[in-house]
């Protein structure tokens, strides 16, 4: 009689667990799963190893799949299927969050006014200004302590709240901002768009994006300047209008003008574009919602420029996206002037 065979678990018939890797915050995590694991248990395990809730999960998955949130449209989709495919999760912890409204309360709450120190006479000094510039001006700033280099972070925005154009509009519009932070691009990044800035409750609040996609360098200062006047307009007007884009722009010229570092002097035409009626369309699905984003189009991915110019991004650098940005609107100016003189009318402003 034939003995049994004893029960062997390493047995090739005994399905091998799913490795699922993704990246979280700039580093790459590995999660496993059985067979037949669902949508519905990477979120779970995602939320019990990462402390990331399933409010605050977005994976963006890459070969045409795109972003899935909880609750997902189709919870009982095999993670197997994402096997192989770019998956970036953009959520933060629960302690991150608390932590970051818990900061907003501080810099929002009533302040207890401290004791009058008496003025100290002095030569040359606009005392005057002074006072503004302490009181019109960002109270807190304050970088995101959980990602990396935060002491960069604020340097930058240090730098943003002394440029000496910044300052000189805030006493002129009377601007007194509570909190000056930065944005986590991937908690505001999906295929469709890039928000750059976040005004909360007319000024309450101020959000930059300061840091590239990958978390590897920050963006270039002026253009991420030109997305703080963009939100400091939204501290008086909500609507993207014709009332919003005058002061908006009004803001921006009042920046260059008074930047001492630049002499007061801005460097090319566009620096001042003002778009006309027919290119209000550039700002279709852009500037939403107190929101400056690089927008998508349904002819392939495209970037709104802070430049003004609505090109396709493709692999082309930030500096060529601007470059035909700028060829573009030199391009409608042209043609507008053009068909003015042949209507025997004067070129538009």
């Amino acid at each position: 009689m034939a003995s049994e065979e004893p029960f062997d678990p390493t047995a090739s018939d005994i399905p091998k667990p799913l490795a699922i890797s993704f990246i979280h915050h700039g580093e790459t995590r590995v999660l496993s799963f059985p067979q037949d694991a669902t949508l519905s248990d990477l979120s779970a395990e995602v939320s019990s190893t990462l402390e990331v809730p399933p409010s605050n999960q977005k994976f963006l998955v890459g070969g045409g799949i795109g972003l899935l949130k909880p609750p997902f449209k189709n919870p009982n989709m095999r993670v197997a299927e994402l096997i192989g495919r770019k998956i970036t999760l953009m959520g933060s912890t629960a302690k991150q969050v608390e932590t970051l409204n818990k900061s907003i309360s501080q810099a929002t709450a009533p302040r207890r006014p401290g004791p009058i120190k008496a003025a100290l006479p002095a030569r040359h000094r606009d005392w005057r200004k002074s006072t503004e510039e302490a009181q019109y001006t960002f109270h807190t700033l304050r970088p995101l302590p959980y990602l990396p280099n935060p002491e960069r972070s604020l340097r930058f925005l240090e730098r943003l709240r002394d440029d000496a154009g910044i300052k000189a509009a805030m006493r002129a519009h009377k601007f007194s901002v509570p909190l000056l932070t930065e944005m986590d691009p991937a908690e505001h990044t999906t295929h469709e768009s890039r928000t750059l800035g976040l005004n909360r409750n007319a000024g309450e609040v101020i959000e930059l994006r300061l840091r590239t996609d990958a978390y590897d360098g920050y963006r270039d200062y002026k253009t991420i300047r030109k997305t703080l006047c963009h939100e400091l307009a939204h501290n008086v007007w909500g609507p993207h209008d014709r009332n919003f884009w005058n002061l908006c722009h009004q803001i921006e010229k009042e920046v260059e003008r008074d930047d001492w570092t630049r002499g007061g002097r801005s460097v090319g035409f566009e620096e001042y574009y003002t778009p006309s009626a027919e290119d209000d369309v550039h700002d279709h699905g852009g500037w939403t919602g107190g929101e400056f984003v690089l927008g998508g189009s349904s002819g392939g991915e495209t970037v709104v420029s802070s430049a003004g110019g609505n090109v396709p991004a493709g692999n082309l650098s930030r500096r060529d996206i601007l470059a035909r940005a700028a060829e573009e609107r030199m391009k409608r100016q042209k043609q507008a002037e053009q068909e003015s003189k042949s209507n025997g009318g004067e070129p538009a402003s």
